[in-house]
C-alpha cells in the first residue's frame, strides 16, 4: 500500500525519514512531499543584531529555522571566519536557551553551550528563563518576525 506523508523530510542517524523507514517495516510504500515553504525576510537585520553579542544579554532559539537562519548569516560576508574567532565566544558568555532537543543538537553544533532543551515547548522554556537566578530584560524580540530567534 502507498501512503503520502505531508511534512518535511528529516533525516535521522541512519540518513533516513523516520517515517518512512517505520512505515517501510510494516511493508507501506512512503512518499514524502512538502507541504510548506519558508522564507527568511530580515536576514540582514539579524545578522547586524548578531554580529554585536555585546549589546544583548543572550539567545533563544525557537527551532532548528532559527539555527538556519543564523548560518545564512554566518555564510554571508565572510561571517563564518568572524563566528569562530571571536562572536562565538562573546555568545557562549552569555545565556542561549533552545527549546527542544533537536534545535540543541544544532545549536551545539555552532559551537554554542544551551540551556533549557528539556523544557519541550516554549512556555515551559519561559517559565524556566523567568525562573533562573538572573533573568534578563527583554531588549529585542526577533521570535517569529525575523528569524524565529529572540536575542534578548
Amino acid at each position: 500500500m502507498k501512503v503520502l506523508l505531508l511534512k518535511d523530510p528529516k533525516e535521522d542517524d541512519r540518513g533516513q525519514d523516520p517515517y518512512i523507514r517505520e512505515l517501510g517495516l510494516y511493508g507501506l510504500e512512503a512518499t514524502l512531499i512538502p507541504v510548506l515553504s519558508f522564507e527568511f525576510l530580515s536576514l540582514p537585520s539579524f545578522l547586524e543584531k548578531l554580529s554585536q553579542p555585546d549589546s544583548y544579554g543572550g539567545l533563544i532559539f525557537t527551532s532548528p529555522r532559527a539555527v538556519e537562519a543564523v548560518e545564512l548569516c554566518l555564510e554571508k560576508d565572510n561571517k563564518a571566519e568572524v563566528w569562530k574567532k571571536s562572536l562565538k565566544e562573546k555568545w557562549n558568555a552569555k545565556s542561549v536557551y533552545v527549546v527542544g532537543n533537536a534545535t540543541a543538537s544544532l545549536v551545539n553544533k555552532m559551537g554554542l553551550h544551551t540551556e533549557g532543551e528539556n523544557c519541550g515547548n516554549a512556555e515551559k522554556l519561559a517559565e524556566y528563563i523567568c525562573s533562573s537566578p538572573e533573568p534578563s530584560s527583554w531588549c529585542s524580540l526577533l521570535c517569529k518576525h525575523e528569524a524565529e530567534s529572540i536575542i534578548f
